[in-house]
């Protein structure tokens, strides 16, 4: 049975992702969790939510690849039906390097999935969504970081750029389907207690950081989650193209 309100979270498996799934469901979406490797994880998402009466599936995808993004979202239609809101919150970092040291792979891996990966859910969605398309409308949130405005130096410049990159991405598709019914906007995250930091080799970077912000303290996913509840809910009806910074201050 077709739902009314239906969610596509990428990278919906762990952290801000699993957070917004949860969120999503308990406010009357059809959750579709996407996953690259953790089925665990993921489907330990949509148990949660189906014990508590919601509707949502698991599926395994990677968003760089084109194939998995039009079977991702085939199931859902197939499942829940036209999808009404897309959550592009799959992204990957590499570890610390300076530039210099950063190889073209680590900079393909980097872009493919952090940018060209939410392209291609973004239009696989606004297939679905675009009233010019006979759908009803939609929403659609980017997650970008901080570090989009920091840069991340001696860090992570890669990731920062291919997170500056999606919020350029928020507001050029933002303005071109405005008057198809489709919003778009993005949330930057600061620094969140996510297992992401691991992947770059400093699984306690939060706790090292968080004096530098000025609420001195890192964000609970669920922090995150709720900035980008609100943008795909009605209450956000009139923000497009807006990029909501939840990074305590900094």
């Amino acid at each position: 049975m077709a739902a009314s309100k239906v969610l596509v979270v990428t990278g919906g498996g762990r952290g801000i992702g699993a957070a917004t799934a949860r969120l999503a469901a308990a406010d009357g979406y059809a959750v579709c969790v996407n996953y690259l490797r953790d089925e665990a994880a993921a489907g330990s998402v949509v148990e949660t939510i189906l014990a508590s009466k919601g509707r949502a599936i698991a599926v395994q995808g990677d968003v760089a690849s084109e194939p998995d993004v039009m079977r991702l979202f085939e199931t859902v239609d197939l499942n829940f039906g036209r999808v009404t809101a897309l959550v592009n919150n799959a992204g990957i970092v590499e570890r610390q390097a300076r530039v210099e040291a950063m190889s073209a792979e680590r900079l393909g891996r980097t872009f493919a999935v952090n940018v060209i990966g939410a392209f291609l859910c973004a239009r696989e969605a606004v297939k679905r969504m675009s009233t010019r398309r006979g759908g009803a409308g939609g929403a659609i949130v980017n997650v970008s970081s901080g570090a989009a405005r920091t840069g991340s130096p001696g860090m992570y410049v890669d990731y920062a750029a291919s997170k500056g990159a999606l919020d350029t991405m928020t507001i050029g598709l933002a303005r071109e389907v405005a008057a198809e019914g489709i919003r778009v906007n993005g949330v930057r995250a600061g620094f969140t207690y996510t297992e992401i930091h691991a992947s770059g080799g400093v699984p306690d970077r939060v706790e090292r950081m968080k004096d530098q912000v000025p609420m001195k303290r890192g964000a609970q996913p669920e922090e995150i989650a709720r900035a980008i509840l609100w943008l795909i809910s009605d209450a956000a009806s009139y923000s497009t193209g807006a990029i909501l910074d939840v990074t305590g201050g900094s």
